[in-house]
């Protein structure tokens, strides 16, 4: 057995080789970056103990419903006209950015040195398996090599597919009416995540879960019964997913028999899909020549295991993005009296007062302020907040460093970049002092680059969940108004409350009145 003198002896070796390796490192890292031209990044200053106190910060930030503003708070922090800082904690530094700059290079003219960090594989898979959105290299180009084909566009603009779901929305949305057309106060919110939960099942797999039926509202939200269950598992494992993710490289270290218990049943679930598929049991609740997802896979692949993984993904991405995206439209409309005005005359003017009237995919296209109202949405409210990317080598990225902030920066192999959506989608010098008003308007003459990437962009762009969101969205907002004439807010007056655990969603829900119009 080692003496304690001796085990002391090793530490302090250790400790001594680890400082100068890092100082080895460092240097090396100078020699290169000026060898190239570049210049350091303003640092956001560490804070509490090894810099764990920004942890608690956004931790903090997170449980107050301002987890997007606390970015910019810390670019406000770092200094004046600050666009890319880095930070760190223990031995790990962090880049984040809001320069459209900085993010076409990721995305697009240098998207080869950049790659989704491998924490994410860690961080999903025990819910959502490893399939398009966290592989990598070889692995993600034969995912989406399956994938691309099914998202054609007769598939994502099959608006009969909505159709049922949509008139179960409605009347659950009006299932108790008030005085003189009004319904009592309904949160639209819990709704539409369970509408766009039936619509992405029946995609996928040919089954809705009918998550929006009259029984499953009368279950316990614990959730006992299939299909309930279903709903509550799924986003209960993606709450743990989330708290895995604020540890970042350290992810492994959250591990809870709940989220065992969430995955095991999710996967339970979607297993009996895939196998009843497989063998040939599972009867479609569909209509029989009606796309499916699953089906289509199995064309190419009958490992049940990917068939699992990558459908399960491409739910989590297309059935949040949507349900959030929809919480939040309405939740401005019921503050923009003007806008929802507009906005339901010239749908009616398009599209008629009720079902009879034709809805195209070709129509919702051209609809232009139906689709500015979208966009300002997906800016204003930042669905999806956060996109990151890891290098894959020594790089550069083309700005941030210096006095001006406009030098080139360097960046090893490994380093971790955040490109912070929301932050760069309410730059007052790039969107106007007006940046944090929802004004529709503003989209008429404007052609976005790459300050507004709500999806990503590139090679890794949602290859079929952003316009088939983007479908979703546009043809619930016509059949909502065309029924409901008038949106009154029943909240109290206050910011938006951002719940982010996958996206962003309204915290304190979508509490409205809605007001049937005469017939």
């Amino acid at each position: 057995m080692l003496s304690p003198v001796l085990l002391l002896i090793i530490l302090l070796a250790v400790i001594l080789f680890k400082l100068l390796s890092n100082a080895f490192k460092r240097k090396k890292f100078s020699a290169e970056a000026s060898a190239r031209g570049c210049a350091n990044l303003p640092v956001l200053p560490r804070k509490g103990f090894l810099g764990l106190g920004r942890l608690s910060e956004i931790s903090k930030a997170n449980k107050e419903g301002r987890s997007p503003q606390w970015f910019i708070e810390k670019f406000d922090e770092t200094g004046k006209d600050v666009h890319t800082f880095t930070a760190s904690a223990l031995d790990y530094e962090l880049i984040v950015t809001r320069d459209p700059e900085n993010a076409k290079a990721m995305f697009s003219t240098q998207s080869k040195d950049f790659e989704i960090s491998p924490h994410r594989r860690d961080i999903w898979s025990p819910l959502l398996g490893d399939g398009i959105f966290t592989a990598q290299g070889e692995q993600w180009k034969h995912s989406r090599q399956l994938l691309r084909p099914q998202f054609s566009r007769n598939q994502i603009s099959d608006l009969d597919l909505e159709e049922e779901h949509i008139q179960s929305l409605l009347n659950l949305a009006v299932l108790e009416s008030g005085e003189k057309g009004w319904t009592k106060k309904v949160d639209l919110a819990p709704l539409f995540l369970n509408f766009t939960l039936d619509v992405a099942t029946e995609f996928l797999y040919g089954r809705s879960v009918n998550s929006q039926s009259i029984h499953n509202k009368s279950i316990s939200n614990q959730g006992s019964g299939l299909d309930s269950g279903f709903s509550y598992h799924l986003d209960a494992g993606k709450s743990w997913l989330y708290t895995k993710g604020l540890f970042g490289r350290w992810n492994r270290l959250v591990h809870s028999p709940q989220l065992t218990k969430h995955c095991k049943e999710v996967h339970r679930f979607v297993d009996e899909l895939v196998a009843g598929r497989l063998n040939g049991t599972t009867k479609s609740s569909a209509q029989s020549d009606r796309f499916c997802l699953l089906n289509e896979l199995a064309k190419s692949t009958q490992n049940p295991l990917e068939l699992r993984n990558e459908t399960l993904q491409i739910l989590n991405a297309g059935r949040d993005t949507t349900g959030a995206l929809l919480g939040w439209v309405f939740y401005f409309l019921a503050r923009n009296d003007r806008v929802f005005n507009k906005l339901r005359g010239i749908i009616i003017t398009d599209f008629g007062r009720d079902r009879t009237g034709e809805i195209t995919f070709e129509k919702l296209k051209q609809c232009q302020y139906l689709n500015h109202c979208i966009q300002e949405i997906l800016r204003v409210a930042s669905v999806v907040p956060m996109n990151e990317r890891v290098c894959t080598s020594d790089t550069t990225l083309p700005r941030g460093g210096g006095e001006d902030k406009l030098q080139p920066v360097f960046l090893r192999k490994g380093q971790r970049v955040l490109i912070s959506n929301h932050a760069m989608q309410h730059r007052a010098d790039l969107w106007g002092l007006d940046v944090d008003e929802f004004k529709p308007e503003r989209w008429e003459k404007r052609i976005p680059g790459f300050e507004f990437v709500p999806f990503a962009a590139g090679p890794r762009k949602c290859i079929g969940p952003e316009q088939f969101a983007l479908t979703e969205t546009a043809y619930v907002i016509i059949r909502f108004l065309q029924r409901f004439d008038k949106i009154e807010n029943s909240e109290e007056p206050g910011p938006p409350f951002f719940h982010y655990i996958f996206s962003n969603r309204s915290g304190t829900g979508v509490q409205v009145r809605l007001h049937e119009a005469d017939r």
